[in-house]
């Protein structure tokens, strides 16, 4: 029993008094007509959040937006769209694949046009 209370003290959250505070610059929600949405958000720590849609065909939400957040003091900036195709974001920090190392044979091609008719 002795370390189970040991345990959950060494375990407990820092104090919030410790943590730094954050002042909101913006905080901006709009619900409107018809299934659309908009939300702005902004912080003075460089964080902020912005994102507009509406409601998809199918029901789905679609969406387009951007964040940014900070790095080692470097803003990082990311923006999106998220619809029936997913959730497509576009960042220069995001991995980009190698180019295919090898020329792909006429056949190939031939093959993959093939296929989409």
């Amino acid at each position: 029993i002795v370390l189970l209370f040991a345990a959950v003290a060494y375990a407990r959250p820092a104090d919030l008094e410790d943590a730094d505070s954050v002042e909101l610059l913006r905080s901006d929600v709009v619900h409107g007509d018809e299934g659309s949405h908009s939300m702005d958000f902004a912080a003075d720590n460089g964080i902020s959040f912005q994102l507009s849609g509406q409601e998809g065909e199918d029901g789905g939400a679609n969406m387009q937006g951007s964040y940014t957040y900070i790095v080692d003091g470097e803003a990082v900036p990311l923006t999106f769209v998220a619809n029936e195709y997913g959730f497509q974001p576009d960042s220069s920090l995001l991995p980009v694949a190698p180019a295919f190392p090898h020329e792909i044979p006429e056949w190939v091609l031939e093959q993959i046009a093939f296929a989409e008719q």
